[in-house]
């Protein structure tokens, strides 16, 4: 079993595919590009599907608000960058998505869970959200995130 990140630990390093904002078809990043800004990285399912619709669309209306924090904010799934890029343009997101579609991601922030769905067991992503702070550490986690409450938990921490 993975450790659970808690605040205060240092974040997994990443390096990943964005598409989407300011990186349009694709570049790649990594956490170590962001140093000295806060990163919010929001684990979610998959593209297209209700609550992460919900989920997305939160995100974008309060988005405004989100930017006057200065924090890189990345939606990140199991995805490639087709679907992230036809789920971006289906709902106008203004925030880029990170494809993961190795799943080095999930596992390093340790999100990939087993779950249960009509009796039936499968790995897949746990809706969770990490704040990380400018040096590099992590300052929330929000576990479990109800779709519809998830810009509403993160706006106050990023004020």
């Amino acid at each position: 079993m993975t450790h659970e990140l808690r605040p205060g630990d240092a974040a997994p390093g990443f390096h990943a595919l964005a598409v989407g904002g300011e990186y349009g078809d694709g570049t790649e990043v990594k956490l170590a590009d962001f140093a000295g800004q806060r990163v919010v990285l929001y684990f979610y399912p998959k593209d297209d599907t209700p609550g992460c619709i919900r989920q997305a669309c939160g995100l974008r209306d309060a988005w405004s608000e989100i930017t006057s924090t200065n924090s890189a904010v990345f939606g990140v799934s199991v995805d490639d960058a087709a679907s992230h890029l036809a789920f971006i343009a289906k709902y106008n997101l203004p925030f880029p998505l990170l494809t993961d579609e190795h799943h080095r991601m999930v596992k390093a922030y340790g999100v990939w869970v087993e779950k249960e769905k009509d009796g039936k067991k499968s790995m897949g992503t746990e809706r969770s959200t990490f704040v990380i702070g400018r040096d590099g550490r992590i300052e929330q986690v929000f576990r479990r995130v109800a779709p519809d409450e998830h810009a509403a938990l993160l706006l106050p921490v990023l004020q």
